[in-house]
């Protein structure tokens, strides 16, 4: 796949779903699974490639009415009848504006030929017809081998996908390939599963207001830690080890990870899962309660409804058009929506909790980054030492005077003569972008577990975030990974052996902060470039 095409895709988080089923015989052939609270049939078995698709299994009751805005519910019993999963749901997206401009502008600054403008290259403004609040379901991807195996004392380890899109697109099939190529490399001793959570306003509204009138701030995340939960109690029952659960995300979902190892400060047990791949770990660092109550109550203006109990009446297409109307409006960059400290799931930012100790410290972790993270939401108008510094002030607005001018001078100085990681203001700005929203999270988990992490970078040009993911789910066309095949397969042994031992099989993280690089050149090992005081600066967080 060319970079261009690979980049449309990435922006706009197109969706590419499982393979086509083929094969399988009669629906009334495929297996049943007793989940206590329903019976739930295979949708598909894949002859090919030996698996069944359990598609669409509910996981929670439908966040609508008083469960809007509010925790997750558990199921309610419902055994009148055999669900199948025929019917494909997502949670409500939102798409920035500034994605229809900001492919061009990348393509241009890299140099690379930009291709004739269609309706691709511009995110869609209609509703997919799958959209409604009553989203929040899962698949479960079994080989058959796992499957015909579920009664016996080993079970297959479990692969577990939480999507990226800026919290506020994406839904469990968001893969740019397919997982199948992962459960070949696994010789079809793994258990793939994926699951929707709320974005958007959904699943991340949050502020004084809001959390007293009867909200619950990260509803999203606390969606993803129920349907976890839901894997620990029914995994077994396809054939699974709930006891070798493996997490897996890019972006959104690499934050969503963190925030999950450091859940409650690690004052409410074990995480549900026993290892965490988080790629390109991503978001916004929100501890201002105003900054959280002014995007409440711009929600609530453009509901004109004044009470979230008002809020939680309004149709549901009034409520998704009013999430679609202020993620629209978001400074390049920003999405509007994301996670927040909120005193209980997130008692403070991850970095500061990994720093205290204040995390499930008996995970196995791999942590995960592309050498240009940044570029993808740096504005093109940062051209000069004023705009950065605009940018910069938007992007933390409770950063303090001294503190900008002590990170304009001392950790990314305007200073283009080949000396930095940068040639101009684009660039320093992609850079302070890449460290402080992404890669530096890296770097925290790294030093929490005294090195006992496996990390690797990923630098094939150009190394924009979430062009790694088309060789995580690399499916067998060469195209998509533009001809680095071996590359590819390298990458995909490493995580399943990851997921299956704990070990990928390259050197631990060390004193020597070793990571694995993967580049057009081939594999090999390096040092970690995020061990720097830059990084360390960040943790601290200061600006905050």
């Amino acid at each position: 796949m060319r970079v261009n095409s690979i980049l449309v895709a990435s922006l706009s988080c197109l969706s590419n779903g499982l393979a086509a089923p083929n094969g399988g015989g009669r629906h009334s052939d495929l297996p049943i699974v007793d989940l206590k609270y329903e019976l739930h049939q295979a949708i598909s078995f894949n002859s090919t490639r030996q698996y069944y698709n359990f598609s669409n299994i509910r996981y929670a009751q439908p966040p609508i009415g008083e469960f809007r805005f509010a925790a997750p519910q558990p199921p309610k019993v419902d055994r009148k009848e055999v669900q199948k999963g025929d019917l494909g749901r997502i949670c409500p997206q939102a798409s920035p504006a500034w994605f229809a401009t900001q492919t061009g502008f990348i393509l241009d600054y890299l140099g690379i030929p930009i291709p004739p403008r269609n309706s691709s290259s511009v995110p869609s403004v209609s509703i997919d017809p799958r959209t409604t609040e009553d989203c929040l379901f899962l698949d479960v991807l079994v080989p058959k081998k796992a499957w015909d195996g579920r009664y016996g004392q080993k079970k297959a380890p479990v692969l577990v996908w939480i999507y990226g899109g800026g919290y506020t697109v994406g839904e469990k099939s968001s893969f740019l390939g397919s997982p199948v190529g992962l459960l070949e490399r696994a010789e079809n001793d793994l258990v793939f599963v994926s699951m929707n959570y709320r974005v958007g306003a959904f699943g991340f509204l949050s502020g004084p207001t809001f959390q007293a009138d009867g909200g619950t701030a990260n509803a999203g995340l606390l969606d993803q830690r129920l349907a976890l939960q839901w894997i620990q109690e029914n995994i077994s029952k396809f054939g699974g080890d709930p006891d070798e659960v493996t997490v897996i995300g890019e972006s959104a979902g690499g934050g969503s990870i963190i925030h999950h190892i450091t859940a409650y400060g690690g004052l409410k047990g074990r995480a549900p899962f026993a290892r965490a791949i988080p790629q390109s770990p991503g978001f916004l660092p929100t501890t201002s309660s105003h900054q959280q109550e002014s995007t409440f109550q711009k929600y609530m203006s453009l509901l004109n409804v004044s009470t979230l109990a008002e809020a939680r009446r309004v149709p549901s297409e009034a409520v998704i058009r009013a999430n679609i109307a202020q993620v629209n409006e978001s400074i390049t960059g920003t999405f509007a929506f994301g996670p927040v400290v909120d005193g209980s799931f997130t008692p403070a930012l991850p970095g500061q909790l990994l720093a205290r100790g204040q995390f499930d410290k008996r995970l196995d972790v791999m942590h995960a980054f592309n050498s240009q993270e940044g570029l993808l939401f740096t504005p093109s108008y940062v051209t000069n030492e004023e705009a950065f510094r605009n940018y910069t002030a938007i992007s933390l607005p409770t950063i303090e005077p001294e503190t900008l001018d002590y990170l304009f001078t001392e950790l990314y100085p305007p200073v283009f003569d080949g000396s930095t990681p940068y040639k101009d203001h684009i660039g320093r700005a992609a850079f302070s972008t890449s460290e402080s929203i992404f890669i530096c999270n890296t770097r925290y988990l790294a030093t929490a577990y005294g090195g006992k992490t496996f990390g690797y970078e990923f630098t094939i040009f150009p190394g924009l975030h979430g062009l790694d993911l088309p060789y995580t789910f690399y499916d067998g066309e060469p195209a998509k990974v533009t001809g680095n095949v071996n590359i590819a397969l390298e990458h995909q042994r490493a995580i399943v052996s990851f997921a299956k031992s704990g070990d990928p099989g390259f050197p631990v993280y060390g004193a020597n902060s070793t990571i694995r690089i993967y580049g057009s050149a081939g594999v090999s090992t390096a040092r970690d470039p995020n061990a720097n005081k830059r990084c360390d600066w960040w943790q601290k967080a200061l600006y905050a």
